[in-house]
């Protein structure tokens, strides 16, 4: 399945559009907002790179941080699910560190997450991660970095925000996308009086074609 070239892809990050993709038709479903991918891209993957980046294989402690159920759906403009596509996730740690070489935060990396993490949707176009509640790294407010890859094409690739993080608002990324569209890299982190999950959050991911 994965015929893109990854170098090409880690090369192309910082050329991504900020700007969302609307489509002409009235009809249509709005696609996601592209996002820049960033600086942090991970530069040398890790061994353990599954969808539950709270539990890193052969480590004696899960993460640090809150943890989250992260899940929703992939569909195409006409609301289409877009089954065995895949999708990346990558995020700081607790301590708002990445996982990349140039990371140069002073506090330490946790070991125990993962940073970075893949899945397949299945024959429903639905996804699934176990994360933590992202925090804020110097200069951004709370985000969750997502890569989506459909067959060969060229990565689709965004980043999600809390929807009731006061930090939002200063956040340049966030503001490049138009006030009434924000709601679309959006989505609210619930609490929950599960054991093992402290948050919950379902977010669509609509790209920008109309079916597959």
């Amino acid at each position: 399945m994965k015929t893109f070239s990854r170098r090409n892809f880690v090369r192309n990050l910082s050329g991504l559009a900020l700007t969302p993709v609307i489509s002409n038709s009235a009809a249509a479903l709005l696609a996601t907002p592209k996002q820049s991918a960033g600086p942090f891209y991970p530069d040398q993957m890790p061994l353990d790179d599954d969808n539950d980046l709270t539990q890193v294989k052969n480590m004696n402690r899960p993460a640090y941080g809150e943890f989250t159920d992260l899940s929703g759906k992939l569909l195409d403009l006409n609301g289409r699910h877009i089954p065995n596509a895949l999708i990346e996730i990558w995020q700081c740690d607790i301590n708002s560190r990445y996982r990349h070489s140039r990371d140069s935060g002073q506090k330490p990396v946790d070991p125990g997450f993962q940073g970075f993490g893949k899945t397949l949707t299945d024959s429903n176009g639905q996804y699934r991660f176990r994360t933590i509640r992202p925090v804020a790294y110097p200069g951004r407010t709370p985000h969750i970095h997502v890569a989506v890859f459909i067959g060969n094409q060229s990565p689709f690739v965004t980043q999600l925000y809390n929807e009731n993080e006061p930090q939002n608002s200063q956040d340049f990324l966030y503001r490049s996308v138009p006030p009434e569209l924000r709601y679309l890299i959006t989505s609210k982190f619930e609490a929950t009086a599960e054991a093992d999950i402290s948050y919950r959050a379902n977010w669509d991911i609509v790209v920008g074609i109309k079916g597959i």
